[in-house]
């Protein structure tokens, strides 16, 4: 039970927003970049910016560039609040500041694509909790759509809502239509559904995720301990594009 709509069908008009920046980058503290540096003209030395993000990456992948996470991305990050599901407003980097964590990103919290993501991190959270990493997961949605999501699948890390987008948009995460009627997605749906996976229409069509269409991707963080500590990200190119859990757990538990 799935639909599957090819990019090449779809009309010309149909824009995909965001950076397309989106492959996985693994990150390693021993091979550090020099982020943020200013050469100023007529002078000889350098300035460092203010708290630079701790972090760097070396990839192989084509069209990748080094660094997934600009220091651009992480001050806008740093001003970014989520909620739990008791209404409470965090900032999003306190999720990681004193701890290590593993943060995935939903598409929207009725998308069935995320639950079988919920499920697939979870089947390893014995081993990010040997290892100290906490498991979160942040949906661009309400409050209550938040409970609801935790409620129906039972997600053993912690939840959050971001009803505003705004960490999606600091990541510069993907978001259209050409992202998300892909052939790999169709098929994948259909993967979905016959090992018993559901997407809730109910949630799929409340009108903060119709307003933006449902055409948000995400992706997954690994971060911390530190606000500007980012390890890892994956951002996910089309609907249903998860990366190889052993990069995740490299990234978290090594």
């Amino acid at each position: 039970m799935a639909i599957s709509l090819s990019t090449s069908l779809l009309p010309n008009t149909f824009q995909c927003n965001g950076n397309h920046n989106h492959r996985s980058t693994r990150l390693f503290p021993n091979q550090p970049l020099n982020f943020g540096l200013k050469h100023h003209r007529n002078e000889n030395k350098l300035s460092m910016p203010r708290n630079p993000p701790v972090l760097s990456a070396v990839s192989g992948s084509t069209g990748l560039e080094s660094s997934a996470v600009s220091e651009d991305n992480v001050d806008l990050l740093d001003a970014v609040k989520v909620f739990d599901l008791n209404g409470n407003e965090i900032p999003i980097s306190d999720l990681w500041k004193d701890r290590k964590a593993v943060v995935a990103f939903a598409r929207h919290f009725g998308c069935v694509f995320c639950r079988k993501r919920a499920d697939y991190l979870a089947s390893k959270k014995d081993v990010m909790d040997k290892s100290g990493a906490a498991l979160v997961l942040i949906g661009p949605g309400s409050i209550e759509q938040a409970k609801t999501f935790a409620e129906q699948t039972k997600f053993k890390g912690e939840v959050y809502a971001d009803p505003s987008h705004s960490s999606y948009n600091a990541l510069r995460f993907v978001s259209g239509v050409t992202t998300t009627f892909t052939p790999k997605a169709g098929l994948k749906i259909i993967q979905l559904y016959m090992e018993g996976y559901r997407q809730d229409w109910k949630l799929s069509f409340e009108e903060d995720t119709v307003k933006r269409g449902g055409w948000q991707q995400g992706g997954i963080l690994v971060a911390g301990p530190g606000k500007t500590n980012i390890l890892y990200i994956h951002k996910d190119k089309e609907a249903g594009d998860d990366p190889d859990i052993e990069d995740i757990l490299k990234a978290c538990c090594s």
